[in-house]
């Protein structure tokens, strides 16, 4: 028995080690779906473990976005830079109606897949991001999607 935990314990410590390959990165993702596709730079950095932080500003016709989340990472097994991860993050969107702007808060769930490609400084994710907005005529739009590209730096 004690064997089997040891096993189990260092093959969860060695997920862990491997669940962010990488430390920071830079680059620009498309927030789409039902609705207006915005576009904007992205950062991503590991606390460490299986934490990351990203941030973002997207632009669209008359709105500007600015969001930050927090996921949890997680290389699947056997794979050589495939993982998925789950999070959550605020998101404020400030919207030029002309005559009558509005600032929105929104919360935004997330569950993706993200490639580290093995040989070179890039990572791509795919995740579906509904985007929950709880002011103004607060509404849930399940149909968002976010795609992005990011250059590695560490």
């Amino acid at each position: 028995m004690k064997k089997l935990l040891f096993g189990a314990a260092l093959a969860f410590g060695l997920m862990n080690v491997n669940a962010q390959e990488y430390k920071s990165a830079l680059g620009v993702v498309f927030d789409l779906g039902d609705g207006e596709t915005l576009i904007g730079p992205q950062y991503k950095h590991a606390f460490g473990g299986n934490g990351a932080g990203n941030v973002q500003v997207m632009f669209g016709d008359h709105i500007t976005t600015v969001g930050a989340d927090y996921t949890y990472n997680q290389s699947f097994s056997g794979t050589n830079g495939l993982g998925w991860y789950v999070g959550i993050g605020p998101q404020l969107s400030f919207i030029d109606h002309g005559h009558d702007d509005k600032t929105y808060f929104a919360i935004r769930p997330q569950v993706g897949l993200e490639f580290k490609i093995p040989s070179a400084p890039i990572a791509m994710h795919f995740d579906w991001k509904p985007w929950w907005n709880l002011t103004n005529d607060s509404n849930f739009e399940a149909s968002r999607f976010s795609l992005g590209l990011k250059y590695v730096i560490k």
